[in-house]
């Protein structure tokens, strides 16, 4: 692993001292007491420091795996999963092998905990968890990014300025994921650089194109070469996003004045609020492992993003926002066409439209007029994908809740 420690996680053998380095880091202290006790740590920091510390130091300071941290914290992220959803449903896991490691390609709504809800839902079922592909735009915070390297994350460098840079970064970013699948460690990578915002969520080629990269040398023909990654398509769907406010004006701003300037913090910010705020219903898909890949990286961009919409988990929220940004003129039809392309996997009631109408009102009512079409576009979108994939044959299974 040596030729991959600019970007790579910890290792178990690296375990042991970053945890108790962290147990000494003030930032780090002080950031876990924002999170346990907001009021303590306005009142009192000092005190809750200290405090932390103890905590911390009997919790997990005599850590030595990987593997043994993130069991000892599956039980701290289960409670943040109940706490921040009314349930976390899934499909697709029965398509899976628990032996075999997996290249899961996923749609990105949010920044840390799209990674986390589908290593929650792996290892509540019995699968490895995932090394996490994570941009180093988010590891300018020295504790976060140690926080991350502990958690299996690897980096995925976007900060180069030459051509030549680009080439040697992707060049060592696929040979790292291809070496972890062949030791059998699953990785986790968003489908595109960046958040989906607008709620479409399409395949950037290059990605794919990425995974090839490192391999050309050996003879693989692009196809086979494909196949041996057993990719994973999956489609993490939000009742709602605790981030859309956010979002909608970022894209207001882009659309207004061609460019947005990210404000000092304010991705941490979007990471704590993404973790702590309420999300509804939460459904992961994942896709069957692809065996027979397509010839280029354009067709198999097409295939994953047409498997990805075919079964993303439509919510009430989707189809309000849906009615409401008046894609279809006549609000009853697009009900009814959204029920006929059995692209919900779910019946509702009208109590339940009526509940998901008024929480969008709600959040409506929060926004500047000028970003409450984005804010509807983002919901509204999945229904347009998921319809398309289904006038061309896409398939939907039924969900599995997980408790």
């Amino acid at each position: 692993m040596q030729e991959f420690d600019a970007i790579r996680p910890y290792s178990d053998e690296e375990t042991g001292t970053a945890i108790n380095n962290l147990v000494r880091d003030p930032e780090f202290l002080d950031m876990i007491g924002r999170f346990k006790s907001p009021t303590l740590a306005k009142w009192a920091p000092g005190m809750l420091r200290v405090w932390v510390k103890r905590w911390l130091a009997k919790n997990f300071g005599g850590l030595t795996r990987i593997d043994d941290l993130q069991a000892r914290l599956s039980g701290y992220v289960g409670e943040l999963v109940d706490h921040t959803t009314t349930r976390v449903t899934h499909s697709g896991l029965e398509n899976l092998d628990k032996q075999s490691a997996h290249l899961f390609i996923s749609n990105h709504r949010d920044i840390v905990f799209d990674p986390m809800v589908v290593n929650y839902l792996l290892f509540a079922n019995g699968f490895n968890t995932t090394r996490i592909a994570i941009g180093d735009n988010l590891l300018a915070n020295r504790v976060f990014a140690e926080m991350m390297r502990l958690n299996k994350s690897f980096v995925v460098r976007r900060s180069m300025t030459s051509p030549r840079e680009m080439r040697d970064a992707y060049i060592m970013l696929s040979a790292f994921i291809n070496h972890s699948i062949d030791n059998n460690e699953s990785i986790w990578i968003a489908q595109r650089e960046g958040r989906a915002k607008d709620g479409l969520d399409f395949t950037d080629p290059a990605i794919i194109k990425m995974f090839y990269m490192s391999q050309k040398k050996s003879g693989l023909e692009f196809g086979e070469a494909m196949n041996r990654l057993h990719i994973v398509p999956v489609s993490i769907a939000y009742e709602y996003d605790p981030c859309d406010i956010d979002k909608a004006r970022e894209l207001e701003t882009r659309s207004r004045t061609g460019k947005y300037v990210k404000a000092e913090g304010e991705d941490t910010n979007q990471i704590m609020r993404g973790l702590t705020g309420f999300k509804g219903h939460v459904h992961v898909h994942f896709g069957a492992p692809i065996a027979d890949a397509e010839n280029t990286p354009k067709e198999l961009a097409a295939r994953i993003d047409r498997e990805m919409h075919a079964n993303y988990h439509l919510h009430t929220s989707n189809l309000v926002a849906y009615q409401q940004r008046g894609i279809h003129p006549d609000s009853h039809a697009s009900r009814d066409s959204v029920s006929d392309a059995v692209v919900t996997a779910e019946a509702w009631s009208a109590a339940e439209i009526e509940a998901a109408e008024a929480e969008m009102e709600r959040r409506l009512d929060a926004c500047d007029p000028a970003i409450r079409p984005y804010l509807l576009d983002m919901y509204a979108n999945p229904v347009v994908t998921a319809l398309e994939a289904h006038n061309g044959n896409g398939s939907t299974d039924t969900p599995t809740e997980h408790s």
